[in-house]
């Protein structure tokens, strides 16, 4: 068996394989179909300072070879999750790390602030896809100034590993990536999801209740692949590289893009046992091909 562990920044998981924000729940929904003990990391559902009720339904459509999404990050709250969900997954041997998201900086190191006094949270990753209320709903990702401000905010409060999530909606993500690296995030992760949109045309009307959505699934993977491949190439920091990954091939590609560790999303709800079969096969994958360890490929692109 080829040696799978790796490093996000001080943060060791035993395996590339971790899954992504909003497809697996906190974990906890999982633990009867696989062994969650045997994934690199968990990343729960979003987490915001204050409750959110997310977006009127309906708020999911399938797309060809994907689906729409616009949540809207609803949620109760991190102090819901710090007095309730947090006792019940802090003994899970695994990374479980909490996507974190906000209106304004103030709000992202507020919530990041809570959660960095829980021991057994070893990590978070900032949703910086979110829009900024301040300056009239852009997103903070898409820009470098967005960026660095709540990178900067989080980190001055945020004393574990950081790893921010970024945006595909923007013209130059490798910019926005070395922005939030020389603000003191360990890592970045992408993508999130891309802006897409589906009309009902016999009620001619979108098929999401706000209009648009986030678009996942395969039919992102290989414009998330280019940005992993651009980005890794730009930054020194550690890439975690998610958008589309299906199978073990497809997670292969992303780490002979320059990913160190990868992130499932949408597969999830098609196969709840994806994470740990991706797992093997990529183990099965470097056997095959005489590897000893995975950083004989991470990168070799």
């Amino acid at each position: 068996m080829a040696d799978l562990r790796v490093n996000i920044g001080a943060l060791a998981l035993k395996n590339p394989v971790m899954t992504a924000s909003g497809t697996f729940g906190y974990g906890l929904e999982f633990a009867d179909l696989i062994p969650l003990d045997g994934l690199g990391g968990i990343i729960v559902k979003g987490t915001t300072l204050k409750p959110r009720e997310g977006n009127d339904y309906p708020r999911m459509a399938e797309t060809a070879s994907g689906m729409l999404n616009c949540v809207g990050l609803q949620n109760k709250g991190v102090d819901y999750f710090c007095e309730h969900i947090y006792p019940q997954i802090k003994d899970i041997d695994t990374n479980m790390i909490v996507n974190v998201s906000g209106s304004s900086p103030e709000d992202y190191a507020e919530c990041a602030a809570r959660i960095d006094a829980l021991e057994n949270i070893p990590a978070i990753e900032l949703n910086i896809s979110c829009p900024n209320v301040k300056d009239g709903g852009m997103a903070f990702g898409t820009t470098c100034q967005g960026a660095e401000s709540v990178v900067k905010a989080v980190r001055e409060r945020y004393h574990k590993t950081l790893i921010v999530k970024l945006s595909p909606n923007v013209t130059n993500i490798a910019e926005i990536a070395k922005a939030c690296e020389a603000q003191g995030a360990d890592s970045v992760s992408l993508i999130n999801t891309l802006m897409g949109m589906a009309i009902d045309i016999e009620h001619r009307k979108s098929m999401l209740s706000i209009g648009t959505g986030g678009l996942s699934g395969p039919c992102v993977k290989p414009v998330a692949l280019r940005m992993v491949w651009q980005v890794a190439k730009a930054v020194k920091i550690p890439v975690v590289g998610l958008g589309g990954i299906t199978t073990a091939k497809d997670a292969i590609e992303f780490l002979m893009a320059g990913a160190t560790a990868i992130e499932i999303g949408t597969a999830n709800f098609l196969d709840p046992t994806v994470t740990i079969k991706v797992r093997d096969g990529i183990n099965e994958w470097l056997d095959a091909h005489g590897c000893k360890d995975v950083h004989e490929i991470i990168g070799c692109l």
